[in-house]
């Protein structure tokens, strides 16, 4: 676009004069960005996340592929109300500038929930964020330099591992088990790389399902202690148990104080809300603050003060219930559809909660090279496993996501799966 002698705009053939209402128009592929972009942006692509983004936005794949909740849990009326009253009692307020570390009522709200895990803090100890991702986020700001080592359990949340990648930092990727990260193997590498802190997602890990057990909860906070690492405990499916008993946090442990606990309203009531927080000691909270108003000044006002409203009106744990019984019935039907049609050399985990399920298929399978056939030949679409793995590895892996597909869209997705694996695995 440019202009020319007689007061005109042009680009390619398109004009407008000035002050007529003629569009005007920057053409593509007329300007040329040749932008110096930062080192750390190279570190920060992340292609699975788009790709799996645009796989749930397409009506015709039957997608277990994004870490959706289900639409149909989302209590509508109920925030519908809760922003009305907030507006209509406190409109000003609501719509006004608010503290960085978040509405105090619902800093309140969230210390006393959290004492059901046996953890002990006030709303001092707590900063809101846009969602747990902005807290993750957060944390790398303040606590990594380029060249820091993060210790991780293997595989773990993409999206953490992308976050810590933008922050430049190296990875001690460590095993786990059935019970968890493997406290002892994180032990010996901590002896031989020390690590600016150690991120866990302990129960119901995304993307295995997995959790922790109590004796290794134990031995993860002592050891933050021993060697005085912090810890970032992501517990963002904590409350969706099916099946077993609710596990004491790794916080609530002796050692504890090392610990920063990530939580959020997404799964429990809606991602959209962007609600999440941070607990942690008054220190830590100070400097996740002081970025915090360096990124984005605070958390929607507004939200923050109608989420405070819906679950102080609402029953939050009846609500919750309702999710819970929903996802159990959708993990039963997954299941049973992955024993019926899957072929018997694939193993999958059997989770107590959550969201996902995790499957290892033999190791002439590369699920990478597999979703394109997935997705066109049989319409049905999975999240790759390698993008959860710090180390690149995991080929042969992939996970399912059963909260945000209905019991015959499972059936009918899975049965799709099962005859691809089959035909490939001959």
């Amino acid at each position: 676009m440019w202009k020319t002698m007689n007061g005109r705009y042009s680009c390619h053939g398109g004009k407008g004069e000035i002050g007529t209402a003629a569009p005007i128009q920057l053409c593509k592929d007329v300007v040329r960005m040749n932008i110096n972009w930062a080192e750390r942006m190279s570190c920060m692509e992340n292609p699975a996340v788009k790709a799996i983004l645009a796989i749930t936005q397409r009506s015709d794949v039957i997608s277990f592929a994004g870490g959706l909740p289900s639409a149909r849990s989302f209590p509508v009326e109920g925030l519908a109300a809760a922003f009305a009253t907030v507006l209509n009692e406190q409109g000003a307020s609501a719509l006004q500038y608010g503290i960085s570390e978040g509405y105090e009522p619902l800093r309140d709200w969230v210390a006393d929930r959290v004492g059901r895990q046996g953890i002990r803090c006030t709303a001092a100890n707590i900063i809101i964020g846009n969602g747990s991702q902005q807290i993750i986020d957060l944390i790398a700001r303040t606590m990594l330099d380029p060249g820091d080592y993060v210790a991780l359990e293997n595989p773990t949340y993409l999206s953490a591992i992308q976050i810590f990648k933008g922050a430049q930092a190296r990875f001690i990727p460590i095993p786990l088990d059935q019970e968890g990260m493997r406290v002892d193997m994180l032990a010996e590498q901590i002896k031989k790389v020390r690590p600016k802190f150690i991120y866990v997602n302990p129960t119901f890990q995304n993307p295995t399902g997995v959790t922790m057990t109590v004796e290794r909860r134990r031995q993860l906070a002592q050891l933050a202690a021993e060697y005085e690492i912090p810890v970032i405990e992501d517990n963002p499916y904590g409350e969706l148990r099916y099946s077993g008993d609710s596990l004491p946090a790794v916080k609530s442990f002796p050692g504890g104080d090392w610990v920063i606990y990530v939580g959020t309203v997404s799964k429990i009531v809606a991602p959209g809300l962007r609600v999440g927080w941070a607990i942690a000691s008054e220190t830590i909270i100070d400097k996740l603050t002081t970025a915090k108003q360096l990124t984005d000044v605070l958390t929607n006002s507004l939200t923050q003060r109608a989420l405070h409203r819906f679950v102080t009106d609402q029953d939050l744990d009846q609500h919750i219930a309702m999710i819970v019984k929903q996802y159990r019935q959708q993990r039963d039907v997954m299941l049973a559809a992955m024993e019926e049609h899957f072929p018997s050399s694939v193993t999958w985990t059997v989770p107590d909660g959550g969201m996902f399920i995790w499957v290892t298929l033999p190791a002439i399978i590369n699920t990478n090279d597999l979703l394109p056939a997935a997705i066109e030949e049989e319409k049905v679409a999975y999240v790759p496993g390698t993008p959860f793995h710090a180390d690149d590895s995991g080929h042969n892996t992939m996970r399912l996501n059963f909260s945000n597909s209905t019991p015959d869209l499972i059936r009918t997705g899975v049965a799709r799966l099962g005859a691809l694996l089959k035909r490939y695995l001959k």
